[in-house]
This record gives structure tokens, C-alpha cells and sequence, in this order.
């Protein structure tokens, strides 16, 4: 039988695939660390799955909550820490984000979706006193 699509032309697909701008589709470089820098990005890659694309949430094997238009996002150390510690069906992403991946996706969250809290950005630093 002959293949059509064969393993070495997948892999040949894969490289040749351009890149987002928002660098959501960019490659786990190693499978404990994330590679998106962007919080469109790492969103995209990540959140979006669950929470929705439009950050509307889900109800399914487990239930996620809506982060568009979403009140708890005003103050950005809740989100801080649940993005790091996870909770119910939330995984803890602390281990494969950085500090400023984690302050990305988060101030990405607050102003967007919805979202209209740039007052008071999650930092780096933020995130690292919350590790």
C-alpha cells in the first residue's frame, strides 16, 4: 500500500507552517516549558481550550469559568495566583511559564475579552512573591 502522507513529509509540513503573529503557534521547544512569550500568545496556546476564544468559558468533563467581562480579573494578583497553583479543573501552569509569561497571560486577560483593567498590571516580580 502506498502512503500518501508519509511521517518525513508530515515533519516537512510541520517546519514549513508559518508561524502567528501572536505566537500561538509556535512549537513546545521542550515538553516542560512553554514557548510563547506574547499573553495572546501563551492565551491562545493554552487557555483557550477551556476558557474559550472568546474567554465565554465551558461546561463540559469539568466546568470553566468565563474570564470575558469578569470582575474577579480587577485585581491582578487572583489571577496571578491561580495561573501559578491552578484550582478545580484549572492545571497549575507555574511550571512551565516563567514570571513574565505569567504576568503576560494575565495583564492579556485583564484587557481583553471583555476585560478593561490596565490599572495596576501583573509584573514579574509580582508573580515571582507568589510562586
Amino acid at each position: 500500500m502506498h502512503q500518501l502522507f508519509t511521517p518525513a513529509l508530515f515533519a516537512a509540513s510541520i517546519v514549513a507552517a508559518p508561524a502567528l503573529a501572536d505566537d500561538s503557534a509556535a512549537w513546545f521547544e521542550s515538553r516542560s516549558v512553554l514557548t510563547q512569550e506574547t499573553g495572546e500568545g501563551i492565551y491562545n496556546a493554552v487557555c483557550a481550550s477551556c476558557h474559550m476564544p472568546d474567554g465565554q468559558g465551558a461546561t463540559g468533563a469539568a466546568s470553566y469559568p468565563a474570564l470575558a467581562d469578569n470582575p474577579t480579573l480587577e485585581f491582578p494578583e487572583y489571577a496571578v495566583m491561580l495561573t501559578l497553583h491552578g484550582q478545580a479543573a484549572m492545571p497549575p501552569l507555574g511550571g512551565i511559564l516563567n514570571d513574565e509569561q505569567v504576568a503576560e497571560v494575565v495583564n492579556y486577560i485583564r484587557t481583553h475579552l471583555g476585560n478593561d483593567y490596565p490599572d495596576d498590571p501583573a509584573t514579574a516580580d509580582m508573580v515571582s512573591q507568589t510562586r
